[in-house]
């Protein structure tokens, strides 16, 4: 005997379906978005903005003196590379910098190393 109130199966795999397709078509509209962000370049005055948060540890316009590595007028490609491996694969010995990197995207740690490559060492 069926309780009172519940539903029925045949509602239940209604229901169950209906999300199945919900999930689905999010799924296929996912990459839409990603792409329309990846598509649109950071302005100079992003990357700006962005890049104040490494004058923290990495002094300003990154050419600290000290300890910690300073990163202006490195090679674009080793920077991004870096940046690329904290996020991605954590290499040992990292202090911070690989869960400061999962904060951007991969475009956004690109752009910094371009713009830390850019600047003349003090």
């Amino acid at each position: 005997m069926k309780p009172r109130n519940s539903p029925s199966q045949d509602t239940l795999f209604q229901v169950f379906g209906q999300r199945v397709a919900l999930c689905g078509a999010l799924a296929l509209l996912a990459p839409t978005v990603v792409m329309a962000q990846a598509a649109t370049p950071l302005s100079q005055q992003q990357v700006k903005l962005l890049s104040a948060s490494c004058a923290n540890c990495h002094g300003t316009d990154g050419g600290f003196q000290g300890p910690i590595p300073a990163i202006a007028g490195r090679p674009a490609d080793v920077l991004s590379t870096q940046l690329l491996n904290f996020k991605h694969r954590a290499p040992a010995g990292t202090t911070v910098m690989d869960r400061i990197a999962k904060g951007y995207t991969d475009e956004e740690l690109r752009a910094l190393a371009s713009h830390f490559s850019s600047i003349r060492k003090p």
